[in-house]
């Protein structure tokens, strides 16, 4: 198993409780004037776990991504409306889908993590675009929990 997999299930499991005890009320507010509400952060790392999610798949199956869109955050978010959702189905959502991609991984041939794949302009290996995304969700976690 890659390292980063232990790394990325604590992360995971050791924020829901967290975020799930986080009310609707104080997950609406802003973490910073004028900057996003947790809601919109976390619809923010749903976001980015759909995004990664093909990365992964599509680098396991060995064809790289030659032509990646670039991902426009703020748009993404305005879109998605995750102010107006409830927390509670933000989380569950946030959970079940960083839980698969998990699983994903998980069964990834060790192999794979190495190689070396196309992703936009620049060259990386899986390992590298998984260790990537936990730091990104790192991050944010930190942001709506601190």
């Amino acid at each position: 198993m890659d390292p980063l997999l232990p790394r990325f299930r604590s992360l995971i499991e050791s924020a829901i409780p967290k975020l799930a005890a986080l009310g609707e009320q104080a997950a609406g507010q802003p973490v910073k004037t004028g900057g996003w509400s947790c809601k919109q952060i976390l619809g923010h790392l749903i976001d980015s776990a759909s995004n990664n999610h093909q990365r992964f798949v599509r680098c396991l199956l060995g064809g790289g991504l030659t032509a990646w869109p670039n991902y426009e955050q703020n748009g993404w978010v305005e879109t998605g409306r995750y102010q107006d959702l409830p927390w509670a189905g933000l989380v569950e959502f946030w959970t079940g889908y960083n839980r698969l991609l998990d699983h994903i991984l998980s069964h990834a041939p060790q192999e794979k993590f190495a190689l070396r794949y196309e992703v936009g302009d620049s060259d990386q290996s899986l390992g590298e675009l998984a260790s990537s995304y936990l730091d990104h969700l790192e991050h944010h976690l930190k942001q709506i929990l601190d």
